[in-house]
C-alpha cells in the first residue's frame, strides 16, 4: 500500500485543501496577498497536482509497483481535484459560458464512474476502460483549467520576449470547450459500448 506511487498520489489528494487556500489568499490576507498572487499561486499547487497524476503512474510502471490500492486511490485523487477546480472557477467567474460546461464535466465523471463500477460488477469492466477520447478530454481540461485558474492580466516574461497574457487566456478558453465536447462524446461512447448491458440484451 505504501509504495512510492501510492505516496504521490496521497500528497495529490493533501494538495487540494492547499489549492483551495491559496486561491482564496487573496480574499482572506487582501492587503498581503494581490490578486494576481492568488491566482498564480493556485495555478502552480494545480500544475504540481498535474505532474504528480503522471509521475505516480509512470513510476508503478517504471517500479512494477501497481496495487489494487493505486488503481483505487489514483482516479478519486484525480476526479477531486479537478471537481474542486471546476467549483472554483464557476465561483470566480460567474458566467454561464464557465458553469454549463463544468456541470457537464461533472455529471459525466459521475454517470462513467457508476458506469464502470456497474460493469466491474459484471465482470466486464475492460468494456469501459478509458478511451483515447477519454485521454484527449483530460489532457484538454487539465490545460484548460490552468489557464482559467491562472488568468493572468500581464504579459508572460520569458526567455526572449514577453508573451501577450491574451494567447493563454484564449487557449484556456478553447481547451475548456473542447474538454466539454470530449467529455459529453467519450460519455455516449462509453454508454453505447455497455448499452447491451445495461439494457439486458447481452
Amino acid at each position: 500500500m505504501w509504495t512510492i506511487p501510492n505516496q504521490i498520489t496521497l500528497f495529490r489528494i493533501l494538495l487540494i485543501p492547499v489549492f483551495v487556500v491559496v486561491f482564496y489568499m487573496h480574499d482572506i490576507f487582501p492587503d498581503t496577498f494581490s490578486k494576481n498572487w492568488s491566482n498564480f499561486g493556485a495555478f502552480a499547487v494545480f500544475w504540481l497536482a498535474s505532474v504528480s497524476d503522471a509521475v505516480d503512474g509512470y513510476l508503478a510502471r517504471k517500479l512494477k509497483q501497481s496495487s489494487k490500492f493505486g488503481a483505487f486511490i489514483d482516479p478519486v485523487a484525480d476526479k477531486l481535484m479537478v471537481t474542486m477546480a471546476l467549483v472554483l472557477i464557476v465561483s470566480e467567474y460567474q458566467s454561464l459560458w464557465v458553469t454549463v460546461p463544468a456541470l457537464i464535466m461533472i455529471a459525466r465523471e459521475i454517470v462513467i464512474s457508476a458506469l464502470r463500477e456497474f460493469m466491474a460488477d459484471l465482470g466486464k469492466r475492460d468494456n469501459v476502460a478509458v478511451s483515447d477520447l477519454g485521454k484527449w478530454k483530460t489532457a484538454a481540461q487539465m490545460l484548460a483549467l490552468m489557464g482559467l485558474i491562472w488568468h493572468p492580466n500581464y504579459p508572460i516574461p520569458l526567455f526572449f520576449f514577453e508573451l501577450p497574457q491574451e494567447i493563454i487566456n484564449y487557449a484556456a478558453w478553447g481547451f475548456y470547450f473542447f474538454a466539454t465536447i470530449f467529455a459529453f462524446v467519450s460519455m455516449f461512447q462509453y454508454l453505447k459500448a455497455s448499452w447491451p448491458e445495461l439494457s439486458g440484451k447481452s
